[in-house]
């Protein structure tokens, strides 16, 4: 047992730190191969294939010298634990035999005595292999905790992690509001926001407000803050400074079932499940059931129903996986109608007419203003297009508000707004539409 519980020991100090590496190198290996699958246009695109799988080399590589330390250093343990056993058992027959031979039979003496003495032979045979199957199940015993102890640096990182997630504070904390006095009112006072551990503030002071029914655009360059504003507008986070109200109160004092059931967000990437069009514009819960005539419609105003009618089941035809059988401009669409669907106060369009043609783009703009009046609309794009006729366009520049105004007012007082529209349309195209 000595030798056992000194192999166990040294087997135990050197592999355990080896086993807690071979968890993370397997994370970094699975970290890889799911970047080169989701990124492998861009690998593609820009030939960086040998670069990849010069990357995944070096990783696998090292988890294969660790797994193969690890399984060096384990394969002793079998031998030294077969020694183990076949030694005891060795030990203990060889000793057993002596006592049962210390054991003398009388032959010259009475048959009583005789009987006695082969009965205590039998009685220390019987004690002899009993002792030897409980030796074997003590030594088995420490096999399956060796087996334990293995098993557990591995799970020691997988439990660290999970704590990690389970111990992290909530940022966004649900309020207890479930109604309010007013509809379809947004208004942000002095909002600043800095991403967590950001050097410094992504939007600076914003101020504007949008009252039930109009429909404000923001528009700005690469990275001005325009996709972080509709975060903080649908609450995926909180204003560091300021605060933003919905219908008169902070988005924070809402419960998430209450501000969610208020607002219909489409998502900058169109996001469909593997489901049939029914049920991707239908996803979701609403205040009230949403029926095939709500679908329909809502497809309608999307302008979706001209390619949703060409499939064939209609609405109830399957779109696969991330819409991966449908083009860039269909799942669009069905994403606008899934937010339309549910009628909420507000839709929050963040940069959702990228894919579509400028005709489908103009009309679905008109039948969302004359099919929801009394909706407020906060649309995000990059073509001035789809903003020109809003009721209020608010320009960001490096996370700040560089003007606020309808197209003609900014045209005339707000040179950023002027950059992009010149960018886009010239001087004669802009004058001719005015």
């Amino acid at each position: 047992m000595v030798i056992a519980v000194g192999a166990l020991i040294v087997l135990l100090a050197v592999m355990i730190p080896k086993f807690r590496i071979v968890q993370k190198q397997i994370d970094d290996v699975n970290r890889l191969t799911e970047e080169n699958l989701t990124g492998i246009r861009v690998v593609r695109a820009f030939n960086a294939e040998q670069y990849q799988e010069d990357k995944f080399e070096k990783a696998n590589e090292n988890l294969m010298h660790t797994q193969l330390f690890t399984g060096r250093g384990m394969a002793f343990l079998s031998p030294i634990m077969m020694f183990v056993q076949s030694s005891v058992t060795v030990a203990i027959y060889y000793v057993g035999a002596r006592l049962i031979n210390a054991i003398e039979v009388p032959l010259n003496g009475t048959m009583a005595e005789m009987m006695a003495a082969v009965s205590d032979r039998s009685l220390m045979l019987g004690d002899v292999v009993s002792f030897s199957s409980y030796a074997l199940y003590v030594i088995m015993a420490f096999v399956m905790l060796l087996m334990i102890f293995m098993m557990l640096p591995r799970a020691q990182v997988s439990a660290n992690r999970i704590n990690e997630v389970i111990d992290s504070d909530i940022s966004v904390t649900e309020g207890k509001e479930t109604a309010s006095g007013e509809t379809g009112n947004i208004e942000f006072r002095d909002v600043s926001f800095r991403y967590p551990e950001a050097s410094e503030d992504c939007l600076k002071h914003i101020s504007f407000s949008a009252k039930k029914g109009e429909t404000v655009a923001f528009i700005g360059a690469t990275g001005s803050g325009k996709s972080t504003l509709a975060s903080l507008t649908a609450r995926l986070y909180d204003a560091t400074e300021g605060a933003v109200l919905l219908d008169g109160k902070s988005v924070s004092e809402y419960s998430f079932e209450t501000l969610y059931s208020k607002i219909g967000y489409i998502t900058q990437r169109a996001t469909l499940f593997a489901n049939s069009v029914k049920g991707n514009v239908a996803f979701g819960k609403s205040g009230k059931e949403i029926t095939d005539e709500d679908v329909k419609n809502a497809l309608d105003i999307a302008q979706a129903t001209e390619f949703v009618q060409t499939m064939e089941e209609g609405i109830n035809s399957s779109v696969s996986q991330s819409g991966s059988n449908l083009s860039g401009g269909q799942k669009q669409r069905l994403s606008i109608a899934r937010a339309i669907a549910r009628k909420p106060e507000i839709l929050i369009f963040d940069d959702s007419f990228s894919a579509l043609d400028y005709k489908t783009d103009r009309i679905l703009r008109q039948r969302i203003k004359t099919d929801l009046q009394g909706t407020t609309c906060l649309i995000i794009a990059q073509r001035i297009g789809t903003i020109r006729n809003a009721d209020k366009i608010v320009v960001l520049d490096n996370g700040e508000v560089a003007g606020i105004g309808t197209h003609e007012e900014l045209m005339k007082n707000c040179s950023v707004y002027q950059q992009i529209a010149l960018s886009q349309l010239s001087a004669e195209e802009l004058a001719a539409n005015a």
